[in-house]
């Protein structure tokens, strides 16, 4: 979750809302990315669909079996559906986004009984730097 962190950090150096994420597989970091929407003017391009279309790319499987999936902010109703289109084995965030999370707060995506693949979920781990990082970025722009 810590280098998830630092990639939160690139995206607030560049104007984004920081969130970012890794992939390991194996022990091995595969992917990382961070925000980039605003940059990239694209309103997919979130810290997770940025990983999962790089380590994709990296394997050259769009299936990342047995992958675990850090990222600093419950993922979104979309990113949450790319997770487990991907197969991802697990899932760790650090916080729970009230407004719009797809994996607890508003949707239970990623592991839910009606799709045919369910993802690990655990949640918490290094959640007061990942909440203080958000509350800072927002604090400054408003």
């Amino acid at each position: 979750m810590r280098e998830a962190l630092a990639e939160a950090r690139k995206a607030e150096a560049s104007g984004e809302v920081p969130v970012g994420a890794v992939l390991v597989l194996n022990g091995e970091i595969i992917s990382r990315a961070h925000n980039t929407p605003i940059t990239a003017h694209d309103p997919t391009a979130h810290a997770e669909i940025n990983l999962l279309r790089a380590a994709a790319a990296t394997l050259q499987n769009y299936r990342l079996d047995d992958a675990t999936l850090y990222v600093t902010l419950e993922p979104c109703v979309m990113c949450a559906g790319a997770i487990v289109h991907a197969r991802i084995k697990t899932l760790v965030f650090a916080n729970r986004d009230l407004r719009f999370g797809g994996v607890r707060s508003k949707f239970q995506l990623a592991d839910s009984d009606l799709l045919n693949h369910r993802v690990e979920v655990i949640e918490g781990p290094l959640a007061a730097e990942a909440t203080a990082l958000l509350q800072s970025f927002f604090r400054h722009r408003r």
